[in-house]
């Protein structure tokens, strides 16, 4: 285990509050709960069974807010993030192993 510092450089670290997490995103704690819903983020769960969020989540979670703020159903959001992100993995594996 690193120290908190490094916890803190790591995107996938579960840093954030669901309170500061709507704040950083400027969305409702509402809005990130139905994000977890429909399967975009899974948050951490706290001891205490408090969501914690990483700052990987907190940029999906922007990316569904703005389409959202854009007019897209957010069920239609999510999953256009989760497909495109799944694209970018496809390149990015296909970019390192060529099939030549």
């Amino acid at each position: 285990m690193g120290q908190p510092d490094d916890m803190l450089d790591d995107d996938n670290y579960p840093a954030y509050t669901m309170g500061r997490a709507a704040d950083i995103v400027g969305c409702s704690q509402d809005f990130l709960r139905r994000l977890g819903e429909a399967g975009l983020i899974d948050p951490h769960r706290s001891a205490g069974g408090h969501r914690r969020y990483s700052r990987s989540q907190l940029r999906l979670a922007a990316r569904a807010h703005q389409m959202c703020e854009q007019g897209t159903d957010m069920a239609a959001a999510c999953r256009i993030i989760i497909l495109e992100d799944q694209l970018a993995e496809a390149r990015r594996h296909n970019q390192s192993h060529p099939t030549h």
